[in-house]
């Protein structure tokens, strides 16, 4: 749907022209960059194999990438500093460098229609860049740590991380993998590209309007905790985790006052994960589901509270066509219910009434031509509980209707030249925003003026 002022169809899409003559514009000068260095990360180097063993479009997983992560990060393809362990000394075993990565993004966005009174095409230069310490640790012990600069904020930040302790074995003729874990965004630890931290849009702009509600699990917690737990996957099909997690505020002092956060964890937050695998000649299969239930006192630590309870259901589906050069199809899919009591809200004057919920769906599907071409698409939707208090009327951000419905659509389309620079164009199209497609937020702005053009290059060493 566009807008009420489209005159006729050549004006219709005069936006659309504009977009994609910009945005080419943009990436032909971020292509001209000299490209010098030919060199992979640091998981890459200390297996000593490429990108793509690992990965089909990151982060998207192989079954060896799978792998390697369940096993703490460890496979080494390189020589290490190891000492024996003794009765009187530990044992020592390193890589014979740091394990350090950095991840370097510029983009161009517009949108169908600027936010009032701010400009358009938007270019992030850089977007963002992000240091990692990922690799082997020590024998059994790796993990993946991330810092991120943002440029809208002029500052480095803790990203997500994941450190994991992970041994395997065979029992009665069956592969036991297990081991421990401590991370700051819940579903960060998974294997699969069907959970919030690692699913789809596999980047996304920071100049764009973002709806108005997401289920907990579902974002609103990634680096704001701190959680340890532990995993298991048996005879290589069934995958079990659990995690419990605390509030961990960053920049906010210790002791935890809770002021000016909207959760603060009480007692602890149990997250859990179940999960089913299966390879039946060129398809691969696994579906699963996760949950969380967290208690949270807002704005402080003692008081009425919160309570939110997700519980999620996911599926993904990979298919290699051997007729076709083994190209790959794959399929994510999540949908999230997150059931809440606000009953601290509605005594806060924050929320008009306690009991509320919130539906989460996304699906997306993806054709691999190689490793080189990736085209993809997806659906996503969220609806729940109308409520004109907890979801007020505002310009651009806001809900005239008090619902906080958002439906659309995404293309993306990704181009590898070579296996550590990453060029994209995503296009994300709205039917509904913030409960309505026309004059959603009470200022005159439809769900189509938030449609965006996004243009991205990511340089990997």
């Amino acid at each position: 749907m566009f807008t009420k002022h489209t005159k006729s169809a050549k004006n219709r899409f005069k936006w659309l022209y504009s977009f994609i003559a910009i945005g080419m514009a943009s990436l032909l000068t971020l292509l001209l960059w000299p490209r010098t260095t030919q060199a992979v990360p640091s998981f890459a180097r200390q297996t000593n194999m490429p990108c793509s063993a690992c990965h089909t479009n990151p982060p998207e997983l192989t079954p060896l990438g799978r792998s390697f992560k369940l096993n703490g990060y460890t496979m080494k393809g390189i020589n290490v500093i190891t000492s024996a362990p003794g009765k009187e000394s530990p044992g020592l075993t390193l890589l014979s460098y740091l394990p350090l990565s950095v991840m370097f993004e510029a983009s161009n966005t517009g949108l169908q229609r600027p936010e009032p009174q701010t400009q358009n095409w938007n270019f992030s230069f850089p977007q963002d860049v992000s240091l990692f310490l990922a690799g082997a640790y020590g024998k059994n012990l790796g993990g993946f740590v991330q810092a991120t600069y943002h440029s809208q904020t002029d500052h480095f930040s803790w990203d997500n991380t994941d450190i994991r302790f992970a041994r395997s074995k065979s029992v009665k003729g069956q592969a036991f993998a297990y081991g421990f874990y401590m991370n700051n965004n819940p579903t960060v630890e998974d294997l699969w590209n069907d959970t919030p931290a690692w699913g789809f849009p596999w980047i996304a702009s920071s100049a764009v309007p973002n709806p108005a509600a997401a289920a907990l699990i579902d974002g609103p917690l990634a680096q704001d905790v701190a959680g340890v737990g532990a995993y298991t996957m048996v005879d290589n099909h069934f995958y079990v985790a659990g995690t419990i997690y605390r509030s961990s505020h960053l920049g906010s002092p210790l002791p935890n006052p809770g002021t000016g956060f909207d959760v603060n964890i009480q007692g602890a937050a149990p997250y859990w994960r179940l999960a089913w695998q299966q390879t039946m000649g060129n398809n691969y299969f696994e579906v699963g589901t996760y949950g969380m239930h967290v208690r949270s006192t807002p704005q402080a630590v003692v008081g009425s509270e919160n309570t939110y309870t997700d519980y999620g259901f996911d599926t993904q589906f990979e298919r290699t066509i051997p007729k076709f050069r083994n190209n790959l199809f794959t399929l994510h899919g999540t949908y999230i219910r997150e059931n809440s009591d606000l009953t601290a809200d509605a005594q806060n004057a924050t929320a008009a009434f306690a009991q509320h919920h919130l539906n989460t769906f996304r699906v997306n599907g993806i054709y691999h031509f190689g490793y080189r071409y990736i085209p993809e698409f997806g659906y996503f939707v969220t609806s729940g509980t109308s409520d004109s208090v907890l979801y007020a009327a505002a310009p651009v951000n806001g809900s005239l209707t008090g619902s906080p419905r958002t439906e659309g659509f995404l293309g993306n389309f990704t181009y590898w030249p070579i296996q550590n620079v990453r060029l994209a164009v995503q296009y994300t199209h709205y039917t509904e925003f913030n409960g309505a497609r026309v004059n959603y937020d009470g200022a005159g702005r439809n769900a189509s003026d938030n449609g965006s053009m996004y243009f991205y290059v990511g340089v990997f060493f």
